[in-house]
Parts: structure tokens; sequence; C-alpha cells
């Protein structure tokens, strides 16, 4: 029986979050310059999210750039952002094809106007496609999206909108750039390093972690379904006691 065959497909976490790590790592094996391994990267990327796809996984988010990743060499960053645009252009038929809707997260504005034309085109054509939905975690960082969510509310208690008093899990939930979508019920990190870096830390309150030496580019379906089957085998108490459950 494959791994595949084994996961209870009663039980699969409605929402996985991926950090996308070692593409540089990869590459330096190789001998090559770090972009070869953004550029191979891609390809776990079509992988992993047609095994999500055909899993029937509703939600599937890939921490693609952080503002942090602005810090790095101009010219690594100059190729992130051609690689972004041009894998977009590609990927959108393909998107259509499998109902899968695409949707954006983070400080969006950083990007450069191709980016950001290529993923606002890119959204507004998957917008009606009802199957896996995809979110690209893009000049994202958690710490921004929580102080931005702190700002909004502020501003809405001071307009008399809203009472301190209110302001509950639910209110904050709907300030964070995640508010259409559940919290993941899985995160995994790829490459060896066992940090969450700034990544949707509201949202892994409850998550199981999962992390793995194998570096992204290597990163196929048969790793994710690693991922998922050890998911299937946690006991998840939410502060509970096991016989509570």
């Amino acid at each position: 029986m494959s791994l595949k065959e084994k996961l209870d497909v009663e039980k699969l976490p409605r929402h996985i979050a991926i950090i996308m790590d070692g593409n540089g790592r990869w590459a330096k094996e190789k001998g090559q310059e770090r972009l070869f391994g953004h550029y191979s990267g891609v390809e776990s990327v079509r992988n992993i999210v047609e095994g999500c796809a055909e899993l029937g996984i509703g939600y599937l988010t890939l921490y693609a750039f952080s503002t942090e990743n602005w810090d790095r060499p101009q010219d690594e960053v100059t190729g992130l952002m051609e690689l972004l645009v041009q894998t977009i252009k590609q990927e959108v038929s393909t998107l259509n094809k499998n109902n899968i809707k695409l949707h954006v997260i983070g400080n969006i504005k950083m990007l450069p106007a191709a980016a950001r034309n290529e993923l606002e085109e890119a959204c507004d054509a998957t917008k009606n496609n009802t199957g896996l939905n995809l979110i690209m975690a893009l000049s994202y960082s958690s710490r921004w999206e929580i102080i931005e969510a702190v700002k909004n509310i502020a501003v809405e208690v001071k307009n008399n909108m809203l009472e301190p008093g209110d302001i509950n899990h639910d209110v904050f939930n709907q300030h964070l750039c995640t508010a259409d979508f559940p919290d993941p019920e899985l995160m995994i990190r790829t490459s060896g390093e066992f940090r969450i870096s700034n990544f949707l830390l509201y949202q892994l309150a409850y998550s199981e972690l999962y992390f793995t030496d194998t570096l992204w580019p290597d990163f196929r379906k048969e790793n994710l379904y690693e991922a998922i089957f050890s998911f299937q085998n946690r006991e998840r108490r939410f502060g509970k006691t096991s016989e509570q459950l």
C-alpha cells in the first residue's frame, strides 16, 4: 500500500501552510547561483499544489517572499520578482484548468508594479474557481500584519465604530490578511530549520508543526503525504486532556 493510500481522507487537514525553505542551499550544493534554486523550486510548487488539489485540501498557503527578504542582495530580489511575474503568467491557465482560486496576502504595495498587476489579473481570472484556495504570502510579515490589525482596530475604536470591550478573537481575526480563511491545521517547513520565521504567528496557535530536512526543490507529493500522515497520527488536544477528547 502506498503512503497516499494510507491517508485517512476523513481526517485531512483543511488548511496546510508551508515555509518553502532551502532553494539557495540546494543551488549552492550543485555549484549554481541562488536564483537557480528559486527557479527549480517552482516545479516543487506545481507538484505540491497539484498534490493538494488531488487530495481535496481546501486551503494551501505558501510563504513565497517575506518582508525580510527585501534585504537580500539586489540581484537576487530582482530575479525573484522577475520569476514571480513570469510564473504567474504561465500558470493562470493551469490554475483555471484545475479549478484553483488564487489569493495573495502581504504588504503588496512593496512589490514592483509589474508583479502587482500580474497578481491582480491572476486573482481576478481565477476568482470564480471553487476548488483549492491557493494563498501566496508575498512581501508578508506576521508582525506587520498584527500591527496593521491593531492600527485598524484602534481607528474603529477612535471613531466609535467599536467598543474596546467588544474586541475578541473573532474581531481581531477579521482584521488579519487571512480573515477569509480557516487557521492552518498543519504547518510544514523544509530544509531542516526549526523556526516559524515571522509566518502566520497568530494563526498557527494550534497548528501541528512538521519539519523536514528535505530542501524545497526536492520536496514532492510523497513528502507531502509523509507530513499529512504524521499529522493524522498525532493527538490534537487544544488544551484538553486525552480523556476529554
